[in-house]
Formats: structure tokens, sequence, C-alpha cells
């Protein structure tokens, strides 16, 4: 398992390295987009497990908006309201998409043929997969428009969920004892985490090479509750996992399972360092 593992990894680590640091925000909206309908497919296989059938079309559509509505965001943030002499639209805000996506379920749940038994639980986990998957996965198109150096940043989120997922994985076979969350994943250890964290920070501290105009206290910082952020949305996945009853989210990568399984991490690790640019100014 660990061979397929690794394999998988060899293989996708050079064509994801390829798409952000070699081709244009754009490409790389495009390229989210498929990888968060293939997400939000075995999401929605999750919620059929419990009995719960998403309003699948118009979600992912929903959420192919979000991303464009991103890309629009990132256009305002680098070159000013005006493009070409026109003003980009408000209306093409991540905000106004939740909205769309509001009046969409209304027309569904009163004019489809739906039972009205299930209105409540499609509507749920419609707006769960959008709110909880395709939103937070959709600031990886912000983090890489960001000037000078949005690559290279998207590159980080990555490196330092890549980097804690193989260190807590190994140092947690080696000496994992005291378990992290028993109640959603067993196999996980405090040890295992612990472990997750020095190597994201790690990293932190060898991204002061490629983002030179960055502290490297804020890089530390970054890598630390980019860390954090990703463990929990590692639990968060394993806990819907458990609910519905399932392993993977998926087969689709071998020694890894689903997309879903693959991405976990990233869901919330790409918001929250987002969020810490913002917020802290660097």
């Amino acid at each position: 398992m660990t061979g397929t593992r690794v394999l998988t990894a060899l293989v996708l680590i050079p064509i994801v390295l390829a798409v952000v640091l070699l081709t244009p925000t754009w490409v790389v909206a495009i390229a989210l987009a498929f990888i968060m309908i293939l997400a939000l497919w075995e999401y929605f296989a999750l919620g059929e497990a419990i009995g719960h059938r998403a309003y699948r079309l118009w979600t992912v559509f929903c959420a192919l908006v979000l991303i464009f509505a991103q890309v629009l965001e990132t256009l305002r943030g680098r070159i000013g309201v005006d493009v070409g002499g026109r003003v980009l639209p408000a209306s093409a805000s991540p905000e106004s998409v939740f909205f769309l996506f509001v009046l969409g379920l209304t027309v569904l749940t009163l004019f489809t043929r739906r039972p009205l038994v299930e209105s409540l639980p499609a509507a749920g986990i419609s707006s769960s997969a959008l709110l909880l998957v395709a939103f937070p996965l959709s600031y990886a198109v912000r983090l890489h428009g960001i000037v000078p150096n949005g690559k290279w940043l998207l590159l980080f989120a990555l490196a330092i969920t890549w980097a804690a997922d193989t260190t807590a994985y190994f140092v947690g076979r080696a000496m994992g004892k005291h378990a992290l969350a028993p109640h959603i994943s067993p196999k996980k250890t405090w040890e295992g985490s612990i472990g997750g964290i020095v190597g994201s920070l790690i990293i932190g501290y060898v991204a002061r090479y490629f983002l030179p105009t960055i502290p490297v206290g804020h890089l530390l910082g970054m890598a630390f509750v980019g860390n954090v952020a990703g463990q929990m949305g590692d639990l968060l996945e394993s806990a819907y996992k458990r609910s519905a009853g399932v392993k993977d989210s998926g087969s689709l990568l071998p020694g890894h399972g689903g997309v879903l399984d693959r991405i976990d991490a990233l869901i919330l690790c790409f918001p929250v360092v987002w969020y810490y640019l913002v917020l802290v100014r660097v």
C-alpha cells in the first residue's frame, strides 16, 4: 500500500507543479474546476450512502461559477476595477454565487417532481457541498492570482500540506501511541500530528528562499496555521466518511482512495493561508 501511495504521488506531483508554476491563473482555475467536480461527485456519493440525494448538477454549476467569480476577484485585486475600459461587475462575486445558489434551490424544491420528504436532505447535502468543499477550495485561485508571488504562495500551501501528510504518516507509524481523535479516525495519533506540524514548519523555513519578501516569522506562522487547518480538514472528511459508513471517498487514486481523500487537508489550508496574508497584511 505504501509503495502504491508513493508511486501515485510521484505521478501526480510533477503535473501539479507544472500547472502551478508554469501556467497562468485561468489555467489553474480550469484545473481546479476539474478536481472540484470529481471531489463534489464523491461528496454526493457520501450523502447518498445515508439517503441524502443532492441536486448534483445545480451544485456543480454553482461551484464552477464560484471559481469564475474568484478569477474576477483576482483580476480586481490585481489591476483595479477597470479592465479594458470596463468595470468588473459587482454581481460577479463569491457572495452573489451563494444567492444564485439559494434561488436555484428554491426553484428545484418547488417545481421538481421529487417527493417533498427529500427536499430538506437534498438542500442540506447540496448546500454543505458548496459551502464545505467548493467555496474553501476555490481560494486556490485567489492565492495563485496574487502579484507577484502567487504561484509560490499556492505552492507553499501545497507543500506544507504534503510535508505534513508525509511526516505525520511515517512518524505516526513509527511511534504513534496516543490517539488524536479515536471516535473519528482511530489511526491518527498525537505523535503523528506533531510530526506533521514539524514537517510544515520545515517547509515554512525553507520557503524563505522562494518568498524572500515575506519575513520568515510570517512564513512559519502561515505554515503552522495552515497545518492546523489542514489537519482539521482531514478529520472533518474522516467524520463525513464515518457518517456514511465508508473507508474511502472513492477509488480513483491508487493508495490514496478518492480525490476528496487526497485534497481534504487542502480544502481548509487554502483559505486559512489566504486570510493570514489578508488579515496580517504580510
